[in-house]
């Protein structure tokens, strides 16, 4: 059985690009479990409040439950859930979960196969993080997880389906040259000598979710701003104005001036006449990154 294409191919609900990594991040949480101890089982109850965290961090803002991927990964084949009576789930309700003592863990074969293959393990994690998330997010999703990928230190298994669909030839460079090497947030534009430092091209709708590699699809963002913009802190808005996310806390003089104070600024278009971001690519960070106001909906009841 090939782990990586069933890992590559999990069941998500998905509708017009809406994204719902709940799967994957129980997932990962799960090989991070097995890293520290092959053995273990994830209790609901013990687990719930660490899932929420990670859906709340790396999710959209749509309600949802940590419940939803505990009961439902178990149809993908590489996840078991057991109740304290010897059952199987009891459905992906939160309530039934707790009263249950249900606990999950790796299907038997995957863990079979990851004592097997030392290298299983990262090439999983690497599989997860490359189809669902931008890679500026991968160190912090696997910090957050429970991962350590230097430990697991693997290739980067990904799926057939993501290797043939190909990648744009020199979008960094294009998209770097039509801001004109500076931050479009913040307008930072260092050099060592020729060569540009710390800035980054930023996909607005992620490439793991149909994003394409395009300048009307793209940012020069600095280093900074191209994590927080990818960890929902920032957004854009309808007029291409600089979104703060109502979440964002820090009593610093640099948080107020190199993230507060950017609320309402408008964001620098490309300077050789390319297309600015396109709106529906925009909205779609907007929907599916970005922590905008209150930050409602993802609760443990």
């Amino acid at each position: 059985m090939d782990w990586i294409e069933r890992t590559g191919r999990l069941k998500q609900w998905t509708r017009e690009g809406e994204r719902a990594p709940h799967k994957p991040l129980l997932m990962l949480y799960a090989l991070g479990s097995f890293q520290r101890d092959p053995d273990a089982a994830l209790r609901f109850t013990d687990v719930e409040r660490d899932l929420l965290g990670l859906l709340r961090a790396y999710g959209p803002r749509r309600e949802t439950t940590p419940a939803y991927p505990f009961h439902h990964l178990a149809t993908d084949g590489v996840w078991e859930v057991r109740t304290e009576d010897g059952g199987g789930s009891p459905g992906p309700r939160v309530g039934a979960l707790r009263a249950s003592g249900a606990a999950g863990r790796l299907a038997p074969g995957l863990r079979e196969a990851l004592a097997r293959e030392p290298d299983l393990l990262g090439q999983l994690a690497h599989t997860l993080l490359g189809l669902h998330f931008p890679p500026s997010l991968h160190t912090d999703i696997a910090l957050d997880a429970g991962l350590d990928l230097e430990a697991a230190d693997a290739l980067r298994g990904i799926p057939r389906e993501a290797r043939d669909r190909p990648r744009a030839a020199g979008i960094r460079r294009r998209v770097l040259a039509a801001y004109a090497y500076r931050c479009a947030f913040c307008g930072f534009d260092g050099r060592l000598g020729r060569t540009p430092v710390g800035l980054e091209a930023a996909h607005v709708r992620w490439w793991a979710f149909r994003g394409p590699d395009a300048v009307a699809n793209g940012l020069c963002l600095c280093a900074l701003h191209h994590k927080l913009f990818d960890k929902g802190v920032l957004g854009l808005g309808p007029e291409r104005r600089i979104l703060v996310s109502d979440a964002f806390d820090g009593a610093g003089t640099a948080a107020r001036t190199q993230v507060r104070e950017l609320r309402g600024r408008p964001v620098a278009v490309p300077e050789d006449g390319s297309e600015p971001v396109a709106a529906p690519y925009a909205e779609w960070h907007r929907r599916e990154v970005f922590k905008g106001d209150g930050r409602k909906g993802l609760t443990l009841t």
